[in-house]
């Protein structure tokens, strides 16, 4: 018998100063058995700065072609693909073709840096593609904030990301690989 996905349940504050965005989300968030907490948080970060009526997780590991989140308009067009890790340059190529946007979310640094250098050639061409990597630090304590039933809030301005559960806050500036 195949181990289910554990549930979360998510009530984020979101308030963005650099897009004048002011929300709050109930969000339900499906945990894969083979993601770790901290990815999950980042996922749930990637969502916060993104944040946006039509934000949406997808079936994320389990779907080979949909990417961790997107926000897809009214007329089923993507208009931005949101993928964590290091997805190999054939998944981003065709990413960038499919979506308006597409931003890369990477969450184990060194390794990162060394990816990022390997794909960097075949990448920087496309204009429709930020790149972002979370020192692990930042990585840790999020997945140390985990709780079945969270109440977070989101602060953002100028690039940088307070991250609070009302006992423990963290600021989050995301590195800029490819912009």
């Amino acid at each position: 018998m195949a181990i289910k996905s554990t549930i979360y349940k998510a009530d984020i504050q979101v308030s963005n100063m650099d897009t004048y965005y002011f929300e709050e989300h109930s969000l339900t968030l499906a945990k894969h058995p083979s993601e770790h907490e901290s990815r999950m948080m980042t996922r749930l970060l990637a969502f916060a700065l993104n944040a946006h009526e039509y934000m949406a997780f997808t079936k994320g590991l389990c779907a080979e072609d949909e990417p961790d989140l997107w926000q897809k308009s009214l007329s089923d067009e993507i208009e931005v693909w949101i993928d964590l890790g290091q997805p190999d340059e054939k998944r981003i190529r065709k990413a960038c073709g499919r979506a308006k946007q597409v931003i890369i979310y990477n969450y184990n640094y060194r390794s990162a840096l060394t990816w990022w250098e390997q794909t960097k050639d075949k990448l920087t061409r496309f204009d429709n593609l930020k790149v972002f990597v979370l020192t692990d630090e930042v990585v840790a304590t999020m997945g140390e904030m985990t709780k079945r039933n969270m109440q977070l809030q989101y602060t953002i301005q100028d690039g940088e990301t307070l991250l609070s559960d009302g006992e423990h806050s963290l600021v989050i500036e995301p590195e800029k690989l490819h912009i």
